[in-house]
């Protein structure tokens, strides 16, 4: 009979090994998802909602969509004549354009301001989403665990026990969505403070050289 050699015996047993932790996490996954019940399809919206949100925000917010290059170039020369309405797709754009129609001071600085409240559009949305998405785990844990208990007696110690981690699985995944969008609303926030005062910066400069 022909032996086995000892590096294919150790690749056996490696693979053997990777198929029992892929079967311990999928089982761990599936644990997951059956302890969050009907409060998961909520909390998977939600997770839809806010990557759709800081996805589309983080794009909106580009320097380049926000401020062209060119618009700056033409301000800070004393150009804004030659920026015409095919350069209003911008924030930038439409702020010289009313510049151009005869808007001046105050009014112009208030016009700025309301187009950068524009550039914050979807962000009461994810705040939302931060607060909500923890309440609706908890709300989901205690949901769980008052089901879990009987009317009459207590339940055996082994099913106590998977019942609360199951109910307790619903509090992780609304904080698996909480903490991400967190972090990326503040990074969105961050970035609108900057082209705030870099939009400041325009609408100074472009009085003061068009004076």
């Amino acid at each position: 009979m022909r032996r086995r050699l000892p590096f294919c015996r150790a690749d056996s047993e490696r693979q053997k090994a990777c198929e029992v932790r892929d079967i311990y996490q999928s089982g761990r996954v599936n644990t997951l998802i059956e302890g969050a019940g009907i409060f998961l399809w909520p909390l998977t919206f939600c997770s839809v909602l806010v990557v759709y949100l800081i996805a589309e925000r983080a794009i909106a917010l580009r320097v380049s969509r926000v401020i062209p290059e060119i618009i700056v170039k033409y301000v800070q020369a004393g150009q804004a004549d030659k920026i015409t309405s095919d350069m209003a797709d911008s924030l930038a754009g439409r702020i010289v354009l009313r510049w151009k129609e005869g808007l001046r001071g105050e009014a112009l600085k208030s016009f700025a301001r309301g187009e950068l409240v524009r550039l914050q559009r979807g962000f009461f949305i994810i705040d939302s989403i931060v607060a909500a998405a923890p309440l609706l785990g908890l709300l989901g844990t205690v949901t769980g665990l008052a089901t879990l208990f009987p009317e009459h007696g207590l339940p055996d110690s082994q099913t106590l026990t998977r019942g609360v981690g199951l109910a307790l699985s619903t509090t992780m995944i609304g904080l698996c969505i909480a903490i991400p969008a967190l972090m990326g609303v503040n990074w969105l926030g961050r970035r609108v403070e900057l082209l705030s005062a870099q939009v400041d910066l325009l609408v100074e400069t472009l009085e003061q050289k068009q004076a």
